[in-house]
């Protein structure tokens, strides 16, 4: 299997829809094209800003296939795949090897929290990663699903030679220090949101795939870039600006917000899927300026 490298900056991209609430694949592609042409290293189809839980099997798989026909190969398709059985899981993640994805990246089962201990999440992911045919991606998402994987579980997984990394999005730092001290060589760590990018970059992660980087490729792209070239007042500066605009496209309004935010950029953004709703006029507005304060979209945008 041909080695992944995970450095750089990936967006986790939405999944567009029309009014009626169906998948607008036309529209996928054409964002595509425009990301593709941003510095970022590659794109996560069906990750948490693709509301990849409201996706049926089959349009996840046409997404999947409309993705990877867009997506130039110079660029990293990664494939979300995570489901909350494990035999689902490993479905779904070789049905994306058979359609070109790169890596695929697996959240933490969510439905039985209380019940994902660590002897739960070892047997899961090493089930997978025995048999899967792509690399895989842990993804820990603690706000959304309950469960958060803890640092001996990342240890011992980043062992095993078909586990490339992790999407960290729990904003712990001290754990991510721990974890990048303690895993295996070749593993890689990702910072989950750009709210926190350039201190995990500083403790030694190998880049991010985070939301604001759809919106705000180049000012992620240029956290990592000031940061390897140790021009940290830049990177310190540039991070601080954005912190705003990430957690209001991020915590404070997600997906509706992304996706409006994206409407504004000129990429096609549309309407989330149901049950999340549109935001209202003062929610854009306060979007808005939030944007403009973080340098993302023009004060006249």
């Amino acid at each position: 299997m041909e080695k992944i490298t995970l450095s750089g900056v990936y967006s986790p991209i939405p999944t567009p829809f029309g009014e009626k609430g169906d998948i607008a694949y036309d529209k996928l592609s054409e964002n595509i094209d425009k990301w593709s042409k941003t510095p970022l290293s590659g794109l996560l189809v069906l990750g948490s800003n693709g509301e990849f839980t409201y996706l049926d099997r089959d349009e996840k798989l046409t997404t999947f296939k409309t993705a990877r026909q867009a997506i130039p190969r110079d660029k990293l398709f990664i494939a979300g795949t995570g489901c909350d059985s494990t035999k689902s899981t490993l479905e779904l993640t070789e049905q994306a090897a058979t359609i070109g994805a790169d890596c695929a990246i697996i959240i933490t089962p969510m439905y039985y929290p209380s019940k994902m201990d660590d002897n739960a999440m070892l047997q899961h992911y090493l089930y997978l990663a025995d048999r899967s045919s792509l690399p895989i991606i842990l993804y820990n998402m603690p706000g959304n699903t309950g469960v958060d994987l803890s640092v001996e579980v990342i240890i011992e997984l980043s062992n095993h030679p078909n586990i490339i990394g992790i999407k960290d999005s729990s904003g712990n730092i001290v754990k991510t220090g721990n974890v990048i001290a303690r895993a295996s060589s070749n593993f890689n760590f990702l910072a989950g949101s750009a709210g926190f990018f350039y201190p995990s970059l500083v403790l030694g992660a190998s880049g991010g795939i985070m939301a604001l980087g759809n919106i705000a490729s180049e000012q992620c792209c240029n956290i990592y870039d000031y940061a390897k070239k140790e021009r940290h007042d830049d990177a310190r500066h540039l991070q601080l600006k954005i912190i705003s605009a990430n957690a209001a496209v991020t915590t404070r309004f997600g997906v509706p917000g992304l996706k409006i935010a994206l409407d504004w950029i000129g990429y096609y953004g549309g309407p989330p899927r149901s049950p999340l709703s549109k935001l209202g006029e003062d929610q854009q507005n306060l979007l808005r300026s939030t944007l403009v304060d973080g340098g993302i979209i023009p004060a006249s945008g």
